[in-house]
């Protein structure tokens, strides 16, 4: 089945490819890393999330193994086959709107750092428009040397390896990244594009959107948590 790329997203390998080039059979094999653990520090127990970009529920499964109830988002069908024990609903981000508000709202995977700002506003009004007045909003920022150290290698103990082969500029802030998945029986390839944001421009953003940092959670500040500034 033909699917509308996203402009300067692309994917390679087995298996079925989203609009925004993530491979669904690739991040069906990624295991999920210490967000749970960060979120499970911040979320009161037992609260509902709504996880944006959900993908095949590597964080949600988590996630509810730790008592949470999750409402997992995300625009492809094929990605959400894949998530199980949550609500799941598919549909863009950007133009979400539920009629309900959620103890946790998660905008995880970078998707803060798309290269289009008006995107970025999208998500966020997404964010704030389903976040409970007494909830707040948990958000994955990229690492400040995202874009700079590069190429750069991470060989998992499991036996395969994440290679951030590139990242050039294509005008307007903008960079073009090239990451490949290295497994023993099958190669992934993904192209993308991101805005790296300063923590001062990425608090404009938030400012911009109705929202501020209330505290980084992690010494990196990659996860943030962010509540309403009104």
């Amino acid at each position: 089945m033909s699917i509308q790329m996203r402009e300067g997203h692309e994917g390679t390998g087995p298996g079925a490819i989203t609009p925004d080039g993530c491979a669904v059979e690739l991040y069906a094999r990624l295991p999920v890393g210490d967000e749970p653990e960060v979120i499970a520090g911040v979320a009161p127990a037992g609260a509902g999330i709504l996880e944006l970009g959900s993908g095949v529920g590597r964080m949600t499964h988590p996630l509810i193994e730790r008592g949470f109830t999750v409402t997992a988002v995300d625009e492809s069908a094929e990605m959400l086959e894949r998530v199980r024990g949550a609500r799941t609903i598919c549909a863009p981000i950007e133009g979400l709107d539920l009629g309900e508000t959620f103890d946790v709202v998660m905008l995880a995977s970078f998707l803060v750092h798309t290269g289009d700002p008006e995107e970025r506003r999208a998500l966020l009004a997404t964010c704030l428009r389903h976040v409970a007045d007494d909830g707040f909003v948990l958000i994955q920022r990229e690492g400040e040397d995202y874009h700079t150290n590069v190429p750069r290698e991470r060989v998992d103990p499991r036996g395969f390896t994440v290679r951030i082969a590139s990242t050039e500029p294509v005008g307007d802030g903008v960079n073009s990244v090239f990451v490949e998945y290295i497994f023993p029986d099958g190669e992934w390839t993904q192209t993308f594009r991101a805005r790296p944001l300063t923590k001062e421009q990425f608090e404009d953003a938030l400012g911009e959107a109705g929202l501020k940092v209330d505290r980084y959670l992690t010494e990196d500040r990659i996860w943030v948590k962010a509540v309403p500034s009104a």
